[in-house]
């Protein structure tokens, strides 16, 4: 069986496969009724640590690199992605809540666009668009289309989405307060796995899907039908979020940990350790320059790594602007942004 309270450290830096697998679950069944048809809502888990938090960043010391650009709409950016095909960046910001629309390629602000909930994570659905957008405090899914900004879609979830991927159109949703992964079918919720304790990040590699159970530490596995779990691994000592590396593998940030840790997800298995101060919290993926960035909120710092078949190996580190927590990448130019979520700035770095 799986315990479920994370040690404070893995201090081996690889795992064979077989020894990191520490749960399986059957087949679950379709459902049409909505999350609390098929699963159990988990209201607390006195059990279990809180979940881990960005460090609140100091003062910066050093001027950060690139160009910072002034959205002009005070504090509040959490989520962001860069979108390839338009060249847009999409920054979610709240009260009110809206998508900032930024052309990343000439930093020039195109469009803002309200939107039917406050996100703390965007993603795209597929290069081109639409945007995920996951309402906290409306427990709504809605699909932004770029660039034109149109809000095509909202869907009922379960409570606070935090999170959403989508893979093989279907849209699978981390309820973090719900305790369950909710799966999108044709705008519908078609069921919810109950697993994770409080689901966060989500991610898509290899027709698999990762959640990061972000307060019973574990990182649950379920195929890309949306049918099958394959059980959870322990995933460090607070992770928050995960991105995949574009060579079939998971990163997950262990932000209480201060480190990264490296899945595969087909068989579920820690296979990598880089130990990493600073409290990484944000990150993201230039599949085509093979690096991982990864912003340091303890320490304003935004850290480079080049992927391989091996662990991330650190090439670079940069200033950033004030408490870093989001950072996105266009895969085309290799600019690199990170949004302050103190300052409502954002910060555009040349490849």
């Amino acid at each position: 069986m799986l315990d479920r309270k994370a040690p404070a450290g893995f201090p081996r830096r690889s795992w064979p496969a077989a020894s990191a697998v520490v749960a399986v679950l059957g087949l679950v069944g379709c459902g049409g009724d909505g999350p609390e048809a098929s699963a159990p809502v988990a209201t607390s888990a006195p059990d279990f640590p809180p979940a881990a938090e960005p460090a609140v960043s100091p003062v910066p010391t050093e001027a950060p690199a690139g160009e910072v650009l002034d959205l002009g709409t005070g504090g509040g950016p959490e989520g962001m992605v860069a979108d390839p095909v338009t060249g847009l960046v999409a920054i979610a910001l709240r009260q009110p809540n809206r998508l900032v629309l930024v052309n990343g390629r000439s930093g020039t602000v195109t469009r803002t666009v309200a939107v039917p909930g406050a996100a703390r994570h965007l993603q795209l659905a597929a290069p081109g668009g639409p945007v995920l957008v996951a309402g906290e405090d409306t427990d709504v899914v809605a699909q932004v289309t770029l660039p034109d900004g149109e809000v095509a879609s909202q869907t009922s979830v379960g409570r606070q989405p935090h999170d959403a991927a989508a893979v093989d159109a279907r849209i699978f949703v981390a309820d973090e307060l719900g305790g369950t992964t909710s799966v999108i079918e044709d705008g519908s919720v078609v069921r919810a796995f109950p697993e994770p304790v409080q689901p966060g990040g989500v991610v898509v590699t290899g027709g698999r899907v990762g959640v990061v159970d972000v307060r019973g530490n574990t990182l649950s596995v379920y195929d890309a039908a949306g049918t099958q779990s394959f059980g959870a691994v322990e995933a460090g000592a607070g992770p928050t979020h995960a991105v995949a590396d574009g060579r079939g593998r998971v990163v997950v940030a262990d932000t209480r940990g201060d480190a990264l840790r490296v899945f595969t997800l087909d068989p579920p298995a820690m296979v990598e350790e880089v130990v990493l101060p600073g409290t990484p919290y944000g990150l993201a993926v230039d599949p085509e320059r093979e690096m991982l960035w990864v912003t340091l909120t303890a320490t304003n710092r935004l850290v480079g790594f080049r992927l391989g078949d091996g662990a991330p190996e650190q090439v670079t580190s940069l200033a950033t602007v004030r408490q870093p927590n989001t950072v996105a990448v266009d895969s085309v130019t290799g600019r690199v942004f990170v949004a302050s979520a103190i300052d409502g700035t954002l910060q555009i770095i040349p490849p």
